[in-house]
């Protein structure tokens, strides 16, 4: 095989070549050049001010305002904040490509390929090349541009940050007490008790019905009064198991002896370690155990753990009956039901030996 049959099998078609250089009317133009300049700032700068405006809205236009336009239906705060969002990534990219197009260089190169590896000159031509790139970029020499480009950057960030707001409210101290740390049990008052109602049959439980060993899954009866997703909330805080235990054969603290109607006792039924609802009951241990992570509670100890990952006692409610024996409420659990967060107060909450 002779040399000119090898190289034609290297190369079935022929190299082409490098095409001459052709510089670009911009390159050869200065004023054309400060022009692109300046559209580039003025895209940057206006995706600045869109994503402001995004930031703005966010917090001034109340939602629940509807806008119709023919068969188009949604919300203004909806609409202007996703516009002006938009406006602001997109001009961001406006901006980009006019300084790929019209500001750098567009002088084409040809690379021949190599081995994967690459040598010491290799990669010390590579650090060249890269600074060439750098340098004709521009990037040193036009401050208004890079200016622009940081600050449209750096504001577009503000609207995905705002946005973190929509994940729920700041939880602070007044916040907690308001929502997470209250149940509607927290309605009742010694004047208007709430029912404790079965959640199955809605029906309220007379303390004469319940016998010594049983478990019943209840809920407050004003839990009807609410309706869909707040439904579902209050009722992932409200659920309670009621049970019955002979008096003679639990523990009763003194400051909780009001809080039981001879032997039956009310706890909330989320566990304190991640909040799965418990209903795993032992009669002759008293004990109530969690199916998710086998916490286990003491009923006949004021809820108290006595194995598992939970750290606080599951949280009791006060009992009492009415006029004609049915289990009531006059008021909301002393501490807050559920997992445990962080941010919360544990002083209150039951714990061994307590009186």
């Amino acid at each position: 095989m002779n040399d000119n049959t090898t190289n034609q099998l290297q190369r079935p078609v022929d190299d082409p070549g490098l095409e001459p250089h052709v510089p670009s009317w911009v390159s050869t133009n200065p004023h054309a050049d400060k022009h692109a300049e300046g559209r580039v700032v003025v895209a940057f700068a206006v995706s600045a001010l869109s994503a402001l405006a995004s930031v703005v809205t966010y917090f001034a236009i109340p939602l629940g305002i509807q806008i119709e336009i023919g068969p188009f239906h949604s919300d203004l705060h909806n609409v202007i904040f996703g516009t002006t969002m938009g406006l602001a990534i997109f001009l961001i990219g406006v901006g980009a490509i006019t300084w790929a197009r019209n500001i750098m260089s567009d002088e084409e190169i040809v690379q021949e390929r190599h081995v994967p590896y690459s040598d010491e000159q290799t990669r010390t031509d590579a650090m060249v090349m890269l600074s060439d790139g750098v340098r004709d970029s521009g990037v040193a020499r036009r401050r208004f541009v890079m200016g622009s480009l940081g600050g449209a950057l750096g504001l577009f960030a503000l609207p995905l940050v705002v946005t973190l707001a929509d994940m729920g409210p700041w939880p602070t101290g007044r916040k907690r007490a308001q929502t997470i740390e209250r149940t509607i049990f927290a309605e009742a008052t010694p004047q208007k008790p709430i029912r404790l109602v079965n959640d199955v049959s809605w029906k309220p439980i007379k303390a004469a019905d319940v016998e010594i060993g049983q478990l019943i899954n209840a809920q407050p009866e004003n839990l009807e009064n609410y309706h869909g997703v707040e439904y579902q909330q209050q009722k992932a805080k409200s659920s309670i198991i009621v049970v019955r235990m002979d008096p003679a054969s639990i523990n009763i603290p003194a400051s909780r002896k009001d809080w039981q109607v001879s032997g039956i006792l009310c706890y909330s039924k989320i566990c304190t370690h991640v909040g799965c609802p418990i209903t795993l009951w032992e009669q002759q241990t008293h004990h109530l155990l969690c199916p998710c992570h086998q916490s286990t509670f003491d009923l006949g100890n004021s809820g108290h753990v006595v194995f598992g990952p939970a750290a606080r006692s599951l949280p009791q409610l006060k009992l009492s009956v009415d006029t004609e024996g049915y289990l009531i409420a006059t008021q909301d659990f002393t501490v807050p039901v559920g997992p445990s967060f962080f941010e919360r107060d544990s002083r209150n909450d039951f714990k061994e030996g307590d009186a």
